[in-house]
């Protein structure tokens, strides 16, 4: 069976430098927030070209914190996408706000610049693209609209570390950018985390009170706040994977590269967008094909795993139908959940899985 990750091999190969972490941790008994994981978010907000960093327990407490961070509450509108995980429009709702969503492009499955304006209405407090499955949006392009409207942007990064967009990572663009370390992201805790990034003082100021229940100093209650902290075993780990996050990008890009060239010549399947502005890290591969689930099972047949991210767009699931979009309001989105079909991809995959992989498609006659 080829898995759609292998995370027992990526602790395998770390595994003296991640037990040597949490021993540390142990022995320092800072088991909550403490030195590693300060030193990991000045190492983390390095590596993203920004000022500040502040470590919480999941992307979605990222999402939510700088939204908070940015006055965001009841009453307010804020423009993100309806292809996303479920999370980002979560967040949007734990401020008391409203998701207003608009669709995305045919081709990134990111944002759709050109249908972002037309969302935008005096309510408007925020916009949240999502740099969906380790691809940026088009920040020219949303960056323009947003200044024209004072909007500020919280970029979802959720699944795109270390992505770029004109030679600038994600994160950096927007007032705050929030990525989660949920272990099979390209950069995982071995338990779930995530961080927020911003270069406002006062941003990264509230968003630190916000995280440990507004405190500014102990006992001292400023903002009606959360426990969204990091654990400390948590930061250490992700010290010793930021170190190698890079090596594992460009291995994830040598299999997207790979699979695109041996998949170029097949009819029926769509492959990831990738172009100049950009630097894909392949979260996942997805492909897009009108058979999709067909293609699952026979696939699953043949001991290669697939998965779905995402079958059901944001809109048209129970949890939000107050929302009160209906079928046919986001034609790409829903075209694209019925499509997407993610191929496995992780640094520690071999050339020859890749290959395999690639032959198990072509026997389900889906060659020009």
């Amino acid at each position: 069976m080829i898995p759609m990750l292998d995370l027992k091999a990526q602790y395998a190969s770390l595994k003296p430098e991640i037990d040597a972490a949490v021993l540390r941790v142990l022995a320092s008994a800072q088991y909550v927030l403490g030195d590693e994981v300060e030193q990991f978010e000045r190492e983390f907000a390095d590596y993203c070209g920004v000022r500040h960093a502040i470590a919480v327990n999941s992307g979605t407490s990222a999402l939510h914190l700088a939204l908070l961070a940015l006055g965001c509450g009841p009453g307010d509108e804020i423009i993100t996408v309806p292809f996303t995980f479920v999370a980002t429009v979560s967040s949007i709702c734990y401020t008391g706000a409203r998701p207003v969503f608009v669709d995305v492009e045919h081709s990134t499955l990111t944002m759709d610049p050109e249908r972002l304006e037309a969302a935008i209405t005096p309510r408007t407090k925020a916009i949240v693209p999502v740099h969906i499955y380790g691809q940026m949006a088009n920040m020219d392009a949303i960056q323009t609209i947003a200044a024209r409207h004072g909007l500020p942007i919280v970029e979802d990064a959720c699944q795109a570390h270390g992505a770029e967009f004109r030679g600038s990572r994600a994160g950096s663009f927007g007032a705050a950018g929030c990525f989660s370390f949920y272990p099979g992201k390209n950069l995982g805790a071995c338990g779930e985390g995530g961080i927020a990034v911003t270069n406002d003082d006062r941003h990264a100021k509230t968003l630190r009170m916000l995280r440990d229940w507004g405190q500014e100093q102990r006992y001292h209650h400023v903002l009606k706040g959360y426990n969204y902290r990091m654990d400390g075993i948590q930061g250490a780990i992700l010290r010793v994977k930021l170190r190698h996050l890079e090596e594992w990008t460009e291995a994830r890009r040598a299999h997207a590269a790979r699979y695109t060239s041996l998949l170029g010549g097949m009819r029926h399947i769509r492959l990831p967008h990738a172009d100049a502005l950009r630097r894909h890290v392949y979260h996942i591969y997805a492909i897009r094909t009108g058979d999709r689930d067909s293609l699952q099972r026979a696939l699953l047949a043949e001991g290669v795993q697939t998965g779905l991210h995402y079958p059901i767009p944001v809109h048209l699931q129970p949890a939000h139908a107050d929302l009160g979009y209906a079928v046919g309001d986001f034609p790409v989105s829903e075209t694209a959940a019925r499509e997407v079909l993610s191929l496995p991809i992780y640094p520690e995959m071999t050339g020859h899985q890749v290959e395999q992989v690639v032959r198990a498609v072509e026997r389900e006659a889906y060659v020009a």
